[in-house]
């Protein structure tokens, strides 16, 4: 038996429920992983509360572990018992142990711990296309980025701050400005108190950004426009206020013919050899210390309930991890 947590109707945090389930063997192209660390992502909370479908209920929750394989299905190459990898995956996450498919585990390197693995296999991942690949950040380039505090926010910040970016953030507190200063903001705006697109165009003297980031959604992305120059780029990854829904292109021409995009990284990441290519620019960075993986929460597997109900009450900074 493995514990897990797992959800079997959509709702809030009390639907997490901690159970022992069975485990099988790892099928043909899987690997079985002993999860060392796990990690917490507001898309999580997504498919709990059903705002994403699972593919069916119940489920376990969780889109990224960190761990040692310790047993290998039929026609796994490249990979071996002993083996230390990581993986971003669809749902299955919040477990001891799970079955992986291999062609979705990475394997880390020596500079890399378990912790700092699980922490930003998927924040990272997904900074690594935002910044290289959604809009290629250029040394000189101003950017903004919305919670700059947050697990993404902090390590974009420190990523852009490394490829020469001025980096604008915004905060909703003292304590997490001082988050999103120490990783490299040049300026930070307070939302709460500011109105963010008077802030940039005041810190910019009007010039603007040539790119937004925003994890928030519903409650920033028309503002965001207006804190874009002319041919600027919004790059909308994330909903934690809402799913934008009936958005009006005709405000992009007048705004500067901007653009608009809503990545994801099942795109970036489709093929092997692209999953490989992000991962590794990932590796390198936090390796050598360029990019610094802030871990400001860590709780057993058994407290996630209580984690969603931080991670939703926007209490927390940072990455946060859970153990079995």
């Amino acid at each position: 038996m493995v514990a897990v947590v797992r959800v079997h109707e959509y709702g809030g945090p009390e639907v997490l429920k901690y159970e022992q389930v069975d485990l099988p063997a790892p099928g043909p192209g899987e690997v079985r992983v002993r999860q060392t660390a796990i990690g917490v992502n507001y898309i999580d909370t997504y498919f709990r509360s059903g705002h994403y479908k699972a593919p069916q209920l119940p489920f376990v929750a969780g889109n990224e572990g960190a761990g040692e394989i310790t047993a290998l299905g039929e026609g796994v190459s490249g990979l071996a018992v002993g083996d230390r990898v990581a993986y971003v995956a669809a749902l299955g996450c919040y477990a001891a142990e799970r079955n992986v498919p291999a062609a979705i585990a990475v394997k880390l390197p020596a500079g890399v711990s378990d912790e700092q693995a699980a922490a930003m296999m998927l924040k990272g991942m997904t900074v690594e296309y935002l910044i290289h690949r959604s809009y290629k950040v250029q040394k000189g380039d101003t950017i903004l980025v919305h919670a700059a505090a947050g697990g993404v926010g902090l390590l974009l910040t420190q990523w852009a701050k490394h490829l020469g970016a001025t980096v604008i953030g915004t905060a909703g507190s003292e304590e997490k400005a001082a988050l999103a200063r120490e990783a490299g903001c040049d300026h930070v705006i307070l939302y709460r108190t500011e109105k963010f697109p008077q802030r940039v165009k005041e810190i910019t003297d009007g010039a603007l950004c040539a790119a937004v980031y925003d994890g928030i959604g519903k409650d920033t992305v028309v503002d965001s426009l207006d804190c874009l120059r002319p041919l600027g780029i919004l790059v909308n990854y994330g909903s934690a206020s809402g799913g934008v829904e009936n958005f009006n292109l005709g405000l992009l021409a007048p705004k500067g013919s901007l653009y608009v995009t809503r990545p994801t990284l099942n795109t970036f990441t489709a093929k092997r050899e692209w999953l490989e290519e992000i991962a590794g620019n990932l590796f390198k960075v936090v390796a050598d210390g360029t990019v610094k993986v802030t871990i400001n929460k860590r709780a057993k597997l058994a407290e996630a309930a209580d984690v969603h109900r931080a991670l939703e009450g926007r209490e927390t900074t940072g990455s946060i991890i859970l153990t079995p």
